[in-house]
């Protein structure tokens, strides 16, 4: 058998028990096939980067399991009907991560914010607009040799 990774987004309209509801019939689908759930992540309602069919969030789902191949075809199969679902995608790893995913751990995601507004700039300083040449204008060079 392999691991595998199978996160979905909901819509966003859903209530927090609905997307369980998702959650469990994907773990009833991939028991019902010989497989095993090993973990269960609900990573809540997050900002997509995109709208998707006019969702501008959704709930984030990632189960953990270890099945045979036909599994994830058959899960892929229903998560493809069910309308409540936005996008979703099964991945197949070498090993699940130990503890909880990089999603659910707070602490690298605040260190990653602790940088300031300007980012990873250091202290270069910003260029404006008027720094630049301005294309119509001859340089100092053409002038000098026309």
């Amino acid at each position: 058998m392999a691991l595998y990774e199978h996160v979905f987004l909901a819509r966003q309209d859903l209530a927090q028990a609905q997307v369980d509801t998702l959650a469990e019939t994907a773990t009833k689908i991939i028991e019902d096939n010989g497989g095993k759930v090993i973990k269960t992540e609900t990573w809540g309602l997050r900002s997509l980067a995109y709208r998707i069919a006019k969702n501008r969030k959704a709930h984030y789902v990632m189960l953990e399991f270890d099945a045979p191949t036909n599994v994830p075809i058959e899960l892929e199969r229903q998560t493809q009907i069910n309308e409540d679902v936005l996008r979703y995608m099964t991945l197949r790893v070498d090993e699940h991560e130990a503890g909880p995913s990089a999603m659910m751990r707070r602490s690298e995601r605040s260190e990653r914010s602790d940088r300031g507004d300007r980012g990873d700039r250091g202290d270069r300083p910003r260029r404006d607009r008027d720094d630049r040449p301005r294309e119509d204008r001859p340089r100092r060079d053409d002038a000098e040799a026309a």
